[in-house]
């Protein structure tokens, strides 16, 4: 990619302030931690961006990541007194169960939830077995869908879902068959919450990145080099921070007529490549 345009605006780089847009809310951040790669500075991934905006815009935040450490370092990135962090590996059910739970009982009750957890699985049609596309369908789906179910009796009127999937889910690029097929799997899976949320005002939408400059997106770059080179029309990678504040659009009041639909973060590159 080029060089052209990489100047940030606040935003994009995670240091406008807060604007109150989510006071007062009670959010369960599932996959709110980052990956360690490895790195001294890595930049804050979806989870992590996501914890710390929605706190700074007045939310009280639960943040579950399957390693306790990265939830806890997530919550000390917020403003004080904004955050709990909980350890919850989601492809087991029983603890989606006691996560939600546990959210509940800390935040005082539950209107909004994130469901950012992702893995990618193997590559080609080839290396795939029965377990392997099972385990990351397990992760990257049917958490999400037991993680609503344990809240849906909990959830306040008006309440907000928001999955964060990809635009692997709507356009071939992965290479990894089980990432893209969840991932647009997806899209199923929030319009029927949507339509089940109707005559409560429970409102899902997803948000789908494209590539990013996070933990997870170098990770993904060191395998697939060409990556780091796509032809992105905006001439750079995105920023976690841009995936969280499309998220925080989502899950506000401004968005109150806004559910069952896809918001694409990807600097055009679906639409014009």
């Amino acid at each position: 990619m080029s060089e052209r345009h990489i100047h940030l605006p606040p935003e994009s780089r995670g240091a406008a302030p807060g604007r109150g847009r989510l006071t007062g809310r009670r959010i369960l951040v599932v996959g709110g931690g980052q990956t360690d790669i490895g790195e001294d500075d890595t930049p804050a991934g979806n989870g992590r961006a996501m914890s710390i905006l929605f706190a700074r815009e007045g939310a009280k935040v639960a943040v579950a990541d399957r390693v306790l450490a990265t939830a806890q370092t997530s919550v000390a990135l917020m403003p004080a007194g904004q955050g709990i962090a909980i350890a919850a590996d989601v492809s087991d059910p029983d603890a989606i169960e006691k996560m939600v739970a546990e959210a509940i009982a800390a935040l005082g009750g539950i209107d909004g939830l994130a469901l950012n957890v992702g893995i990618g699985g193997k590559a080609l049609l080839a290396d795939n077995d029965a377990a392997a596309w099972d385990f990351t369908f397990a992760v990257n789906l049917r958490s999400h869908m037991l993680s609503v179910r344990a809240a849906w009796p909990h959830f306040a009127d008006a309440s907000s879902i928001v999955f964060i999937s990809s635009i692997a889910g709507i356009k071939p690029g992965s290479r990894i068959p089980a990432y893209d097929s969840s991932k647009a799997a997806l899209g199923g899976l929030c319009r029927h919450v949507a339509l089940e949320g109707e005559k409560r005002a429970i409102r899902a939408n997803i948000v789908a990145p494209g590539l990013m400059d996070t933990s997870i997106g170098r990770l993904a770059s060191r395998g697939r080099p060409s990556r780091a080179t796509t032809p992105v029309p905006l001439s750079r990678q995105g920023t976690g921070w841009e995936t969280a504040y499309a998220a925080l659009f989502l899950m506000s009041d401004e968005a109150a007529y806004v559910t069952g639909q896809t918001l694409i973060v990807d600097g055009g590159l679906s639409a014009l490549r």
